[in-house]
This record gives C-alpha cells, sequence and structure tokens, in this order.
C-alpha cells in the first residue's frame, strides 16, 4: 500500500489499551500498524497491576481507570502534544475512558477512536467534539448493553458502528467473518482520519 499522498509528518496517535485486551491483539495492533503507514508517531500506553474478575464488580473496574489513567499519565508526561498538529487518541473498553480523561486532563483537541466503550465512556465527552469521535461496538458484547450504546452515541451525534453478535473483542468466532470485520473496521477508521 502506498501512502505518499496520505502521510501526515505531524501525527501522533496514542493508544490505550482494554483491561485484558492489550497493543498486540488484532485491533489495536493493525490500528498501529496503519497509523504508522499514514506517517503518525505511535505511543502505546501498556498497563499492568489489574485485580482480577472485574467483570460485573464496579469497585473493581474504578481500580482498573485508576491505575490505567495513573500509568497513562507517566507514559504521557514527557510528551509535548504541541509538536504535533494531529494528535489521535485510540482506546479499547476501559481505555476508551482513559483517552477521554487524558484528553480533558491535558487540554488536548485530540480525535477519537472508541473501539467497545463502555456506557460510562460517554460521561467523559466534552460537548460538541462528535465530528472528532468514532465508536465501535458488538451486539453481543457482554461489558456494555447495546440499546445504552446506541442511545449514548445518538445524543452525541458520534457515528456508531454495530458488528452483529460479535462479543468485546469485536469478534464472533467465525475466523472469516471476523476477519472481514477486522478489514472493515481499518476501512472505517481510515476513513474517518482521512476525509
Amino acid at each position: 500500500m502506498t501512502t505518499n499522498n496520505m502521510q501526515r509528518q505531524d501525527g501522533l496517535a496514542v493508544i490505550f489499551p482494554g483491561i485484558g485486551y492489550t497493543c498486540d491483539r488484532s485491533l489495536l495492533y493493525y490500528t498501529a500498524v496503519m497509523m504508522k503507514e499514514l506517517g503518525y508517531k505511535v505511543v502505546p500506553v501498556p498497563y499492568t497491576g489489574f485485580p482480577k474478575n472485574v467483570k460485573g464488580d464496579a469497585l473493581k473496574m474504578r481500580q482498573c481507570y485508576d491505575i490505567a489513567l495513573g500509568q497513562a499519565r507517566e507514559v504521557l508526561r514527557d510528551i509535548n502534544f504541541d509538536d504535533y498538529k494531529d494528535i489521535l487518541f485510540i482506546g479499547k473498553s476501559v481505555g476508551t475512558m482513559v483517552a477521554l480523561a487524558i484528553a480533558k486532563e491535558f487540554d488536548l483537541k485530540a480525535r477519537s477512536v472508541l473501539y467497545t466503550p463502555l456506557v460510562e465512556t460517554f460521561d467523559l465527552l466534552p460537548e460538541d467534539t462528535s465530528e472528532q469521535i468514532i465508536a465501535f461496538h458488538g451486539t453481543s458484547d457482554p461489558w456494555a448493553k447495546t440499546p445504552e450504546i446506541i442511545a449514548a452515541c445518538e445524543r452525541r451525534g458520534i457515528p456508531l458502528h454495530l458488528v452483529e453478535q460479535a462479543n468485546h473483542s469485536l469478534e464472533t468466532g467465525d475466523l472469516e467473518r471476523d476477519l472481514c470485520t477486522l478489514g472493515e473496521t481499518m476501512r472505517q477508521v481510515r476513513g474517518f482520519l482521512m476525509p
């Protein structure tokens, strides 16, 4: 794939993974590859030290968020965001919350890709950012109820891409279908970046 006429020399892409969905998993890995091809500097934000058995436990979920936010601050503290003309935050699950919190805390106008956001993610959104955000959700995601995600995106005017019968990793268990979903997701993200 050639990228000569699409490169952005001054772009920064920061990847905020989920609790168990690390930067080397397919959605985040291929998004990072695409961002590098487009000329972005890619900064992954790895996390460690999460409690176990988080699902359904609000206290542990809050602990995970606090741990991830603290570690993201450490990774990003020495970056001069003013050096970049375009900043993209890519979040997965709890990483969507961390990405939006960091953007607010650092007062950044970052565009965001939200992979399988949680309902709580939308509580962190500033007003009038719908053109700067795109979201992806699987309709069989056990971490977030589809009607709530749809309603939150509709309220904010955020484009939402639903993957029918997909789980929290945007996967269905059907390899061919999941590979097609991955490719289509990358095309949607590219279209969002380069309209």
